[in-house]
């Protein structure tokens, strides 16, 4: 599957390019966080997750598919994970598109529950660095203002 993945994507970042090819993979990023947000609200039988919920079940999720995710803070206004493995493992090198997959996953569900989202993604293992680091804003502030990153809203 990981190769699948890999060659898939590095397929859309040649044809047609890297920005397009983010474009694609972050339509099934959304729809894949609207599925699993659904899917971890049942299992908590709850309506909406509060923040120290969201954040458990984006470590959660990294988990269940093989990435290793770890909060390293977290206030009301953002949420700090560092990824030490990533779920498409070595095949992610080379294939940033891929990293919009967590992009929407993670900014779907804070969004969905939390009511906005913006999140940058500092430092990647699919651009060379050797883990993650990724930024959940929880809403519109000075830091998220300035950084670079995607946001993202309650429908």
């Amino acid at each position: 599957m990981r190769d699948l993945l890999r060659y898939l994507s590095g397929t859309l970042q040649d044809v047609v390019g890297l920005n397009q090819a983010e474009g694609f993979i972050s339509i099934v990023g959304q729809q894949m966080g609207e599925s699993l947000n659904a899917q971890y609200r049942t299992a908590l039988k709850v309506n909406t997750l509060n923040r120290e919920q969201v954040s458990s079940v984006l470590v959660d999720l990294k988990h269940r598919i093989q990435g290793k995710f770890s909060v390293i803070s977290e206030d009301d206004n953002k949420i700090v994970l560092q990824g030490h493995s990533c779920p498409f493992g070595d095949k992610v090198k080379g294939r940033p598109a891929l990293c919009m997959m967590t992009s929407n996953v993670f900014g779907t569900i804070a969004a969905e529950n939390l009511g906005y989202a913006k999140v940058s993604l500092e430092e990647t293992i699919a651009n060379g660095a050797s883990s993650c680091r990724v930024i959940v804003y929880l809403n519109v502030n000075d830091a998220a203002t300035v950084d670079i990153g995607n946001e993202y809203f309650k429908e």
